[in-house]
């Protein structure tokens, strides 16, 4: 089944749920059913049918000393053609800080307003 077509077909509570995962860009689940809103039994219930549908990857994990799951987009849910101008890879990624007044942090500007 295509994204668009298993989207089409979710509920109310089960596109709440993908729209969440995908605004926080991953959220444990003992916190997911909370900020929805619904019992922990409906959250599990709307994680594995998003997990089903492939709109989202499920993996074990321990947090504030419990066991739960990690809900995370699935990949072809990221944007990663945002981080490119052109050919180039936004300066942005990495550990190091970025000059605003850098050759490549203008030339990634540029880059960017030439797409357009």
């Amino acid at each position: 089944m295509s994204v668009p077509t298993a989207e089409a077909e979710l509920s109310e509570d089960e596109r709440a749920g993908l729209e969440l995962v995908r605004e926080t860009g991953g959220i444990h689940q003992s916190d997911f059913w909370k900020e929805l809103g619904v019992s922990s039994r409906k959250g599990s219930r709307i994680v594995e049918s998003l997990v089903e549908k492939e709109l989202v990857d499920r993996e074990e994990t321990v947090y504030d000393g419990h066991n739960t799951y990690y809900i995370a987009p699935t990949a072809r849910d990221l944007e990663f053609r945002l981080l490119m101008a052109g050919d180039m890879l936004s300066p942005f990624i990495g550990e190091e800080e970025v000059d605003p007044n850098s050759d490549a942090f203008s030339q990634w500007i540029m880059n960017l307003a030439y797409e357009e």
